[in-house]
């Protein structure tokens, strides 16, 4: 199909996109990457009166890492993730993540801005980021605004960003430990988005697990962290059977489990637990 007839605006400055979003409000939809937006335009299940390109902003398409402080612009790709020699020093996980999304064009084309934005509950990136604790940076006319990744996720398809603001982008800690992380899927056979997805990161200290971050995608109506799974590991010795009690609280922490064509709630349940526990021994054993 054919979208709608709408007004196309590039601008090449934050300022400038901002200031077009203040104009139009919620007759506006950014566009980045477009693997999400654009779909939505042909099905028609947006109609809006204006479109913000903001792909042709530099400054949301740089990867910093300054000290313990990663930062990610906006319209960074997946596959500049996937290829980035310093983070995969600093923060594997990001770099198994990416290298795991759709296929080489969504891949080249796709961005975290817009993948985080768009809140698809089968996305792979919620999950990595809420286990990695992170902060997604906000803009608007009158400033910026710091949303932790906890807060960020407000339902299907809905995340915190109002129409008036822009991602600019994704600030991290360096892991205490990068290593201890891994990101294992089941894949959508056609779209490659996650039946289930489980991100992990893990510190451990004399053979102890000392923290422990795992988000969960593709289970609920939005990602999550698994945190009755991550409190039975804290302080216990990693081995088969910590790790096994532990991952059978996988799904504890939502009471919504998703019905679609892909997998029935259940079968989606009983994959968010097996899937947790090989991810959480991944991590142990990098």
């Amino acid at each position: 199909m054919i979208p709608n007839n709408f007004e196309y605006f590039a601008p090449a400055t934050i300022e400038d996109a901002v200031s077009l979003l203040g104009k139009y409000g919620e007759e506006c939809k950014v566009l980045s990457g477009g693997q999400s937006l654009i779909p939505i335009l042909k099905l028609r299940l947006a109609a809006p009166g204006a479109v913000v390109d903001i792909g042709r902003i530099k400054e949301l398409g740089q990867i910093t890492v300054d000290g313990d402080t990663i930062r990610i612009g906006a319209n960074v790709t997946h596959a500049e993730i996937a290829a980035s020699a310093i983070l995969r020093e600093a923060c594997p996980l990001l770099v198994e993540t990416a290298a795991q999304i759709g296929d080489p064009q969504v891949r080249n084309r796709g961005t975290i801005g817009g993948s985080l934005t768009h809140a698809d509950p089968a996305a792979d990136w919620p999950a990595a980021i809420l286990a990695l604790e992170g902060e997604i940076v906000a803009r608007n006319r009158l400033g910026e605004r710091v949303i932790k990744v906890q807060d960020f996720f407000i339902d299907l398809l809905t995340s915190a960003v109002s129409p008036h603001e822009i991602v600019t982008e994704i600030r991290l800690t360096r892991p205490a430990q990068p290593g201890n992380s891994a990101y294992l899927k089941v894949p959508q056979a056609a779209s490659g988005f996650a039946v289930i997805g489980v991100a992990v990161q893990l510190t451990i200290n004399n053979g102890l697990c000392e923290t422990a971050a795992i988000g969960v995608t593709g289970l609920a109506p939005k990602a999550y962290r698994a945190a009755s799974t991550e409190a039975l590991l804290i302080g216990k010795p990693l081995d088969d059977l910590s790790i096994s009690a532990a991952a059978a609280k996988a799904d504890a922490d939502t009471s919504d489990a998703m019905e679609d064509i892909h997998a029935s709630g259940d079968y989606r349940r009983h994959l968010s637990r097996i899937f947790t526990r090989r991810a959480i021994h991944m991590s142990v054993k990098k």
